[in-house]
């Protein structure tokens, strides 16, 4: 069957328009790392302190896409693929509509990242680092213990592989930073990126 060709709809609100309404550029802050790393955690503390300084922010995490748009994806390398792809898609859609996305995925393969890169104009690779011992110790969700018990397969960072960024914009160490400090520089890094202007009002 003959599939319809897709044409692009050509809007007519103008990105700088939103982004003038709202104060500040929009874009990607992606944070990637192992599970347990802290990446759900402060991308939810970042987004409210951010929301709260006047922002327009929103938290696209892992488990809540899993929820729902790539419910149908299991966690085999091609279909952590796709949920990159879907993911790294919607994030740029909220970029466009000049938000700042903060995109909380382990997202363990280089080669998924830089293409979710290339798909907001403004996009940060953010690695929320800690070693695998530490985030086995903190084990929120008890994922690691079913990991080792053979109970999880493909999981990453026990029989699945993580990959490291080679040249992240930012890098917090959460094994070094408690998570008021590790806030703190995240939130001076998105003052340095994504100055927030002053109302014309």
């Amino acid at each position: 069957m003959t599939q319809p060709d897709v044409e692009t709809t050509h809007r007519r609100v103008a990105l700088p328009q939103r982004e003038s309404r709202n104060r500040h550029p929009g874009g990607v802050l992606w944070f990637t790392g192992l599970s347990g790393a802290g990446k759900s955690t402060l991308a939810f503390a970042l987004e409210e302190c951010l929301f709260n300084e006047g922002y327009q922010v929103y938290v696209l995490d892992g488990d809540n896409l899993r929820g729902g748009l790539s419910s149908d994806l299991r966690f085999t390398h091609i279909d952590r693929t796709e949920n990159i792809r879907r993911a790294g898609q919607v994030a740029a859609l909220f970029a466009d509509a000049g938000l700042i996305c903060i995109a909380a995925f382990i997202s363990p393969y280089r080669s998924d990242r830089a293409i979710a890169s290339t798909n907001a104009k403004r996009f940060h690779e953010i690695y929320i680092r800690a070693d695998l011992t530490t985030c086995e110790s903190r084990d929120p969700k008890g994922l690691y213990r079913l990991a080792r018990a053979g109970e999880i397969e493909n999981f990453t960072g026990i029989d699945d592989v993580y990959e490291a960024p080679d040249n992240p914009a930012f890098v917090v160490d959460t094994t070094e930073l408690t998570i008021e400090q590790s806030l703190a520089s995240l939130s001076g890094f998105v003052a340095a990126h994504f100055s927030l202007r002053a109302s014309d009002g």
